[in-house]
């Protein structure tokens, strides 16, 4: 389509601009151009009100897509037009966001949380005990840096989570030894690949520029390193990035089914027992919250209903017959 290049280029460099994760703006991309397909190639300035409708609408109605999908989807138009184009599109606020059903959250029992984890093996094991031990959403662990863990303090720094903020959270006391050994084997690791002639590790923003040689400190290496050396997608250099998130999943989802475990769990189940498991210790919602980083509190109160036993807890009379 004539113009497309040019716009698509515009609208990485504002995402990267903005700081934008990798993975938002493949997804942003992938429905921009999605968008100006569906409408046969017609430039977004030429489009208005009805025509993301349109395309919302064949997305819910013919694609069936879930209430998040189509809501990213949006997202990315809201980018597109506010931030890319520039349009003043006072229209844009009455485009309906399709609404998310209210689920309660999957969570495994801590005998299940077990089985599951007994059934991995080597890094993916290790990952799984953090995703439980401490809270992690699944990227979060996976970009976690070798200087992101405090060993003295017992706690680990989440850099740059959801909503491009930072926290701290527990380190699990159980998971030093272990984590120690993972340090050392990223440090043999990395004198290997500087003896190989790389050794740089990706930098977000403009670290690179503002600490130089830092790329290649081993305090910035990733805490779980990917298995072979690829391309930088964005600057082509050939670097060893974090370890690939759905090779986790699989694992995950593979465990999980061997564990005997039948319950939809995911990798991101983990992060849910965790929070459950602390509120049944008698943890205040609060420090909970805090630990998750969830910026409302009601998110976090979502964990309340599965506490105790059955429903909100409540004992059924039969039991009492």
């Amino acid at each position: 389509m004539a113009g497309a290049p040019k716009l698509f280029d515009v609208v990485r460099s504002r995402l990267r601009t903005l700081h934008y994760s990798s993975r938002t703006e493949k997804a942003y991309i992938y429905w921009i151009r999605w968008y100006i397909r569906f409408h046969r190639s017609r430039h977004p300035r030429e489009m208005g009100k009805a025509d993301v409708e349109a395309f919302l609408s064949y997305l819910a109605v013919e694609r069936n897509v879930s209430a998040s999908t189509q809501n990213q989807a949006l997202s990315a138009l809201l980018f597109l037009y506010q931030q890319v184009l520039e349009i003043e599109i006072p229209w844009i606020d009455d485009v309906v966001r399709a609404r998310r059903p209210s689920r309660i959250p999957v969570v495994l029992s801590q005998a299940e949380v077990r089985a599951v984890i007994s059934r991995l093996n080597g890094q993916h094991a290790l990952i799984a005990r953090l995703l439980y031990g401490a809270g992690l959403r699944l990227m979060e662990s996976l970009r976690l840096r070798v200087k992101d863990v405090d060993f003295d303090l017992f706690q680990i720094v989440v850099r740059d989570g959801k909503g491009q903020k930072d926290r701290r959270t527990v380190l699990p006391e159980s998971l030093v030894p272990v984590l120690r050994e993972q340090v050392e084997r990223v440090a043999q690791l990395h004198k290997q690949d500087c003896r190989e002639g790389y050794g740089s590790v990706y930098l977000p923003y403009a670290l690179q520029r503002k600490y130089p040689g830092a790329e290649r400190e081993l305090g910035w290496q990733f805490l779980f390193p990917a298995n072979r050396i690829a391309a930088d997608p964005q600057t082509g250099e050939l670097r060893r990035h974090h370890a690939y998130s759905k090779t986790v999943q699989r694992a995950v989802k593979k465990a999980v089914r061997d564990s005997g475990v039948n319950k939809p769990a995911s990798s991101h189940t983990f992060r849910h027992s965790f929070a459950t498991h602390l509120l049944e210790r008698g943890s205040d919602i609060r420090t909970v919250q805090e630990l998750l980083g969830h910026k409302d509190v009601r998110t976090t109160q979502i964990y309340t209903h599965v506490l105790g036993r059955g429903a909100s807890g409540v004992r059924s009379p039969l039991d009492g017959l």
